[in-house]
């Protein structure tokens, strides 16, 4: 059985894809993951797959003297990743971008091993541009993205298959929800978002009449439950809270969006927007609430009153429930194995 190795990571969403691939993928592969050992190894750990940490490097935007010593520690996370697919005796690695994968594809390329990328933003992230050429292909979750690349392929967004089919009712029944009123999922990130939990909580009072609310706010950063509000720092059983949702607050993170999307979820979402992003978040959001699949909050807007408002809104929209059945996009899976396949042949 060949060795394909998975990457990506520094935060939720460039691992949590990988995850959705990785039960078709151990049916024909013998399977390893490199990281940076923060969440991905969590998120990996279910699976029982062995996890090889390396030390990597950020850049931090907004920061320039942080960013002096880059090439220095790149060379050694480089000479890491190296010594790591050699111990594994890698036939090929799948990279979910992150600043964990440019030392494995560029360790990769060294070695002859062939590699895949996938990048699930509209617009590519800082990884994914360094390591295009040394992939046989860039893998996009939008059909406009690929055009960034010579050797761009659209192929859709990696979703985890488990999230589809659960039972309402007993999802419901887990989170002491009775179905009267519709339930309102809030999604802060992998981390939790201080900003969107202060506005929810504040906003409580004039929410709770109309929904029933499941909080998934961050590890560390609960609050106390009480009638019609369930508060839950981390949630394993993501396709129990979908299930249980009628309707979504999210940041647009690319992982979170397509898996609201795919499960026609009507979704507010409330990009991330600080000097240290490159605003990958608000150019997914524009592009669902363009197409009519999402609203929009932006950041700078956000207060308890504007998001009961906006949630209102989005509760009553006579035409977001239609246009999900008609045009959300669907998982990206079956492309993305096919081309995995592929590189594995090669």
């Amino acid at each position: 059985m060949k060795k394909l190795i998975l990457t990506g990571g520094g935060s939720a969403g460039h691992a949590v894809p990988n995850a959705a691939l990785i039960p078709a993928l151990a049916k024909k592969y013998d399977l390893a993951y490199i990281g940076s050992g923060g969440i991905e190894r969590e998120i990996v750990a279910p699976f029982g797959i062995p996890f090889i940490k390396i030390g990597c490097v950020k850049f931090v935007r907004g920061a320039l003297f942080q960013n002096f010593a880059i090439p220095f520690r790149l060379a050694e996370s480089i000479r890491q990743a190296r010594r790591a697919l050699e111990t594994l005796k890698a036939d090929g690695v799948f990279s979910k971008g992150g600043y964990v994968a440019l030392p494995v594809v560029y360790a990769a390329a060294k070695l002859g091993i062939p590699a895949l990328t996938h990048e699930s933003d509209l617009t590519p992230g800082l990884a994914n541009r360094l390591i295009a050429k040394k992939c046989r292909a860039v893998l996009t979750a939008f059909p406009e993205t690929a055009e960034y690349f010579k050797n761009g392929v659209y192929a859709g967004a990696p979703v985890r298959n488990r999230l589809f089919g659960k039972d309402k009712v007993a999802a419901l029944a887990k989170y002491g929800f009775t179905g009267k009123k519709p339930v309102l999922l809030a999604l802060g990130g992998g981390s939790g978002s201080t900003a969107l939990n202060g506005a929810l909580r504040a906003a409580l009072p004039a929410l709770l009449p109309h929904f029933d609310i499941l909080h998934l706010c961050g590890k560390g950063k609960e609050s106390p439950s009480s009638a019609g509000y369930v508060c839950v720092g981390f949630e394993q059983d993501m396709a129990s809270a979908y299930a249980a949702a009628d309707l979504a607050l999210s940041r647009a993170g690319a992982g979170a969006a397509f898996e609201l999307l795919a499960l026609q979820k009507p979704a507010l979402f409330i990009p991330l927007e600080n000097r240290r992003s490159r605003g990958d978040q608000v150019k997914n959001a524009e592009y669902f609430r363009a197409r009519g699949l999402a609203h929009l909050l932006r950041e700078q807007d956000l207060t308890p009153e504007t998001l009961a408002a906006a949630l209102l809104r989005l509760q009553n929209d006579p035409h977001i429930r239609g246009a999900l059945a008609s045009r959300a996009p669907t998982a990206g899976n079956e492309r993305i194995l096919s081309e995995i396949d592929a590189l594995m042949q090669s």
